[in-house]
């Protein structure tokens, strides 16, 4: 009895010396009223605030307006806030509404975190010392969360944000990087993303991400953050929030995001546009299972109403696309791996052959320049009786058509080069301007198209031409392997060696016909390029109609061929062609040949010499000659010529560029 009696009295006396715990039972104003009034200064030390808040229980009664109420806990857990960030800040550095305890009613107490960190920035960017200790990161999240979606206002209340940096946040316990306390934070993000998105953490909850996360805790696994960026979260049904969750999607998934990158939908990404599928396109984005899952929209039971939704009426060769092909993986992907290694050998091998001639040739035109000397013409050429022709004093080369024809076939290239090199290297510096000038991804493909159709059009039409004169019109006169013929012959080949021999000093510059050898190849290479680029074009145009009669991985060799034979004849021509009509030193800067169709005597003589000295023989030559263009023509077609080579330079610089590019990124992973 004596000892029940002895511990009631202590538990009386307890009682009387704690007034302000046990009477208020937490309740906010029964504590703040025991607490004895004062001023809040910028010194107040937070042994004052913890009086209070430091209680266990501690809360106010609060409404919604509606006629539900509850309570608001005012609890601060004392040891949570020494292991925070902000643990060694006084309470008044971020609670600036607090002027006097008791607080004043009906004041707005809400902690202004941005004001805060842009404050604490001004600080660190005017102390030469860097004393305050601020990370910059910490300015970088305020500004990018002022751009989100999270900081614009409420639709029910336009005074709040959709969320404040304390709804996703406890002030009181930010951890550093790197604590215990902090990976748990992160495991346990997606409930507080839940809270207001319930739905998506339902779908979530499920995942293969989700389910790492949640139920075994696996830390490497994305939380909602990891997706969506911890601060520069955009809606994700805008551009600018479906750009930044793909872009996530690689920051786990590196060699997948790789592989779809060099895909259409990939690069049309990449260029900032989202019109094609991205990786929540396919996979799902909160529900999404692993390949081998019959429930994942990948798994191969499903996969044919997953590109439905894009593609209609798919087939199964259209359904066998690997979309995640690598050129670099042998075992898995042999046909890329041989289409991406030859077309590298094809584009080596050309440039090596085409490029040392060019520049063997410059450096021969150059030095015979500085040493003065002249083309030597055969002394039947020098001494020709030329007939009198009156105005005529020029030679026919191109009739109006092949004039026509090559202007159309030029114009073509460069609307596919533009179009074509833009989303080939979307990565590069200059891709997502030119985009926007051409007005982004849609009209792209549309200007492509039609570019692709003048292309193959008017190479069909002058190859009906062709083959209408030469197997009908002049059946019984042409000679194949005849000069006038563009069909290569032996003299062709002793052209070559005596062109060799010429560029290192070991005998005269040789004499031309009608044709040259790299004209021939000029000729023949869009035979060529049309069946490559044009072919693999068509199966990419129309690649549900190509996956009724083609596997899948045919679309990806396609796309391996119709790039990469692109490049090669883009930088061919705006290269090496343009030498040879154009840069050479004995051309330089214009040749306006092509523009007017015809060429002054004496270049005649000495560009075709030999074809010269044959007409004279055979008293054709006043025949082929006609007037020279008028001074307007000439002025025009200068306008023109300068026009197309500074777009071809310009198309060479954007292809070499993108090449370096790849072969960067291709070193350094």
């Amino acid at each position: 009895m004596k000892r029940y009696l002895f511990f009631l009295a202590t538990l009386f006396l307890g009682l009387l010396l704690l007034p302000d715990v046990s009477l208020s039972g937490g309740d906010a104003a029964s504590i703040m009223g025991a607490h004895e009034a004062f001023t809040v200064t910028k010194e107040t030390g937070n042994d004052k605030c913890l009086y209070c808040h430091g209680v266990k229980g501690f809360s106010t009664p609060t409404s919604d307006g509606q006629g539900h109420s509850s309570r608001q806990n005012l609890y601060v857990d004392t040891e949570k806030l020494s292991k925070s960030v902000h643990g060694k800040r006084l309470c008044v550095d971020c609670h600036t509404a607090i002027t006097k305890v008791p607080h004043e009613e009906g004041k707005r107490l809400r902690v202004d975190c941005v004001r805060c960190h842009t404050d604490l920035n001004k600080k660190l960017s005017a102390d030469p010392n860097k004393s305050v200790e601020v990370p910059a990161r910490v300015v970088e999240n305020i500004t990018m969360y002022m751009d989100s979606v999270h900081a614009k206002p409420r639709k029910d209340d336009p005074s709040r944000p959709n969320a404040y940096c304390s709804d996703c946040h406890n002030g009181h316990a930010v951890y550093p990087e790197g604590s215990a306390d902090r990976k748990d934070f992160h495991l346990m993000s997606p409930l507080i993303c839940g809270s207001c998105h319930p739905k998506q953490l339902k779908a979530y909850e499920n995942s293969v991400h989700g389910s790492a996360v949640l139920r075994w805790g696996d830390e490497k696994k994305p939380v909602c953050a990891s997706c969506h960026t911890t601060h520069r979260i955009q809606r994700p049904a805008s551009t600018a929030g479906q750009l930044i969750i793909t872009e996530s999607c690689g920051g786990c998934h590196k060699k997948e995001y790789k592989s779809y990158s060099s895909t259409y939908h990939g690069q049309i990404n990449k260029l900032g546009y989202v019109n094609t599928a991205k990786c929540f396109n396919c996979h799902e984005s909160h529900d999404n299972k692993r390949i081998t899952d019959p429930a994942s929209k990948v798994h191969p039971d499903n996969r044919g109403k997953t590109c439905k939704a894009c593609h209609k009426g798919v087939s199964s060769g259209f359904l066998s696309f690997q979309p995640h092909g690598s050129t670099q993986d042998f075992k898995n992907y042999p046909e890329m791996w041989l289409a991406s290694k030859g077309m590298i050998g094809l584009l080596v091998g050309v440039f090596a052959v085409f490029w040392t001639h060019s520049f063997l040739w410059m450096l021969r035109e150059r030095k015979e320049k500085q040493l003065g000397h002249h083309h030597k013409l055969p002394k039947d050429v020098e001494e020709a009786p030329i007939p009198a022709t009156g105005k005529r004093v020029n030679v026919q080369r191109f009739p109006a058509l092949w004039r026509l024809a090559h202007i159309s076939f030029a114009l073509s290239i460069m609307v596919l080069g533009f179009t074509g090199l833009t989303v080939e290297y979307s990565d590069t510096f200059w891709a997502k301007t030119v985009a926007h000038i051409l007005g982004g991804s849609t009209n792209m493909a549309f200007i492509h198209r039609i570019g692709a159709v003048v292309f193959v059009g008017v190479f069909f039409i002058h190859l009906v031409a062709v083959l209408h004169k030469l197997l009908i019109k002049n059946r019984k006169t042409f000679q194949w392997f005849g000069p006038h013929s563009l069909v290569p012959r032996w003299q062709d080949l002793w052209d070559l060696i005596a062109m060799l021999k010429w560029f290192f000093g070991k005998g005269p510059r040789p004499y031309f016909d009608h044709w040259t050898y790299w004209e021939k190849f000029d000729y023949w290479a869009p035979f060529w390029g049309v069946s490559i680029i044009g072919g693999s074009g068509l199966v990419l145009w129309f690649p549900v109609t190509a996956g009724e009669y083609l596997p899948g991985w045919i679309f990806n060799v396609a796309t391996i061929f119709h790039g990469e034979e692109a490049v090669l004849a883009i930088i061919f021509i705006f290269s090496v062609h343009f030498f040879n009509c154009h840069l050479r030193p004995s051309k330089f800067p214009l040749d306006i040949m092509m523009f007017v169709g015809s060429m002054p005597l004496e270049e005649f003589k000495e560009e075709r010499t030999v074809e010269f000295q044959r007409a004279v023989k055979e008293g054709t030559l006043e025949g082929m000659m006609v007037e020279p263009p008028s001074s307007q023509l000439k002025r025009n077609s200068r306008v023109l010529g300068f026009t197309l080579i500074g777009t071809g330079l310009t198309l060479l610089f954007l292809a070499l560029s993108g090449m370096l590019t790849e072969i960067t990124h291709f070193f350094h992973g």
